[in-house]
């Protein structure tokens, strides 16, 4: 079965984020490409697929198809999907060299996401980030 993303291109995002002035817009924003994010079935939604670390049930479920990693990704919680698009949006379809030479980090500050995600939600968000990049240095090393 192939689990298909929806999240919306990286520069879209940036462009989006640089547009609102405000933190409500900003969230409210991020709610939107939430809701936008193709459900995970719930075939998928099990134990072996949750991201340890996240305050929300966030579920992973990787799959590498030739050079590149594809990621279908999924929370039970609004704001924490948004935080997903972004992720996917660097992430998804990537080989796994593209997605460790990433750094994301800085898209995290460029967007100023950690200065308004509370400090579990901060640390959902990069524990999300270390299982993904475990599984790319899975990957590069074969």
């Amino acid at each position: 079965m192939t689990l298909a993303t929806s999240a919306p291109a990286l520069d879209d995002i940036r462009s989006t984020f640089g547009f609102f002035d405000s933190w409500q817009d900003k969230y409210a924003f991020l709610i939107d490409i939430g809701k936008a994010l193709t459900p995970l079935p719930e075939a998928y939604r099990i134990d072996d697929n949750l991201v340890r670390g996240c305050q929300s049930q966030v579920w992973l479920v990787p799959r590498f198809d030739g050079d590149h990693l594809g990621l279908a990704i999924d929370s039970d919680a609004h704001i924490v999907r948004g935080l997903i698009a972004i992720v996917l949006a660097a992430y998804d379809e990537r080989s796994p060299r593209e997605i460790l030479d990433f750094d994301i980090e800085a898209l995290f500050d460029e967007l100023d996401l950690m200065g308004h995600l509370s400090p579990t939600r901060g640390n959902g968000l990069r524990a999300m980030v270390g299982r993904i990049r475990g599984i790319a240095q899975e990957h590069a090393d074969h």
